[in-house]
């Protein structure tokens, strides 16, 4: 059986899957094990995108210190510039071993590993001096390679950048911890949890379906995305969404809950926004981070925060948190669908973002 949803139906769903409608929940750990990733982005033009993503959920009670602590206690590990609960490292550790990747190999795979096996002998030097004196920034660790590392030219000349993040793919590393904007590596050994290896197949199954309970509604097969993939294989059940084109995979669980709706202000990297093409299908919201592009090329701003009402995205609010003048600057919101309720909720999620930060607010004009 396919199901059949409407648009709106969709958009609820995936917001509900986000916890982005009300109530907010309460526990952090709670939080990261249901969004299943964090991404890492320090840029702190408003917060970093973590703590924005958490503050977005659990509202101004919400402690960038408890994150923290979640890392100290090994309850939460940075994986591949990802944050994961440490218990879904079991669904990693079959990939580790079998790094590359199972047979047969892509080209870009051998590749790779006949590079790693090339500088043996500056691999082992990195583990040594982690053993001996980690953790350790990239920076601290020796450069013996004797086959450079070449790419389009990004990479060029940072063959221990990318050699530890094979090491860390291949299980044999991993980050320790964070000074200020600097990753800090040690043997993985050290940093990870004891714990099973759960088979391969059975763990890129169970990966789709953590993934889909997350995101409530996508893709059989999606664009690949560097950190974290968007498609979820046959997890949950197929449906099709009126007025947009193929099939979808579904969560259920999601469907009878009832929906509550609210204003929040997001992080351009956070997950109900991150895949552009489904945010397009399904919210038909027109949006780009635009941190990259030069200043006049901007339409809405360096960080613009997509705002949700209810279950559409209805705008951009750009602001920065400008510490040396004390306030949350907002330069300006740029409505998609304007509406008295929709433009209180985001005056309201305003002041609330100020005051988790410790700032005033700083409005150009009516929010």
């Amino acid at each position: 059986m396919v199901l059949q949803l409407s648009r709106r139906d969709a958009r609820r769903l995936a917001v509900r899957a986000q916890l982005l409608a009300s109530p907010r929940p309460t526990d952090v750990l709670a939080v990261v094990r249901r969004l299943t990733v964090l991404q890492v982005d320090l840029t702190a033009h408003v917060a970093p995108s973590a703590d924005l993503v958490l503050w977005s959920r659990i509202g101004a009670s919400y402690d960038p210190d408890a994150l923290d602590r979640l890392g100290e206690q090994g309850r939460v590990i940075e994986l591949e510039g990802l944050l994961r609960p440490a218990e879904d490292l079991s669904l990693f550790r079959a990939a580790m071993a079998a790094w590359p990747g199972p047979p047969p190999l892509k080209e870009w795979q051998e590749d790779v590993a006949d590079w790693l096996e090339a500088n043996r002998a500056c691999h082992d030097d990195v583990l040594a001096l982690l053993r001996s004196d980690g953790p350790l920034p990239v920076r601290a660790l020796p450069d013996t390679c004797v086959v450079p590392w070449r790419s389009s030219g990004w990479n060029d000349d940072r063959n221990v950048r990318m050699l530890v993040g094979l090491l860390e793919a291949r299980g044999e590393v991993a980050v320790a911890a964070r000074e200020g904007r600097e990753r800090l590596w040690d043997l993985a050994e050290r940093v990870f949890p004891d714990g099973p290896a759960v088979p391969l197949e059975q763990a890129s199954a169970e990966r789709d379906r953590r993934r889909l309970a997350a995101l409530g509604i996508a893709r059989a097969k999606a664009t690949q995305h560097p950190l974290e993939p968007n498609h979820v294989g046959q997890a949950g059940t197929e449906a099709v969404v009126e007025g947009v084109r193929g099939t979808w995979r579904v969560d259920t669980a999601l469907l009878d809950e009832p929906f509550r709706g609210r204003t929040a202000l997001l992080s351009p990297l956070d997950r109900l926004v991150a895949d552009r093409k489904r945010m397009g299908e399904l919210f038909e919201f027109d949006y780009q981070l635009e941190m990259y592009k030069p200043v006049a090329a901007r339409k809405w701003g360096y960080w613009a925060m997509p705002v949700l009402h209810g279950d559409r995205l209805v705008g951009k609010v750009d602001a920065t948190a400008d510490r040396d003048r004390g306030v949350l600057r907002v330069d300006a919101v740029h409505w998609d669908e304007e509406s008295p309720a929709a433009v209180a909720g985001v005056e309201r999620e305003l002041r609330s973002l100020a005051r988790w930060l410790g700032l005033g607010l700083g409005l150009a004009g009516p929010a």
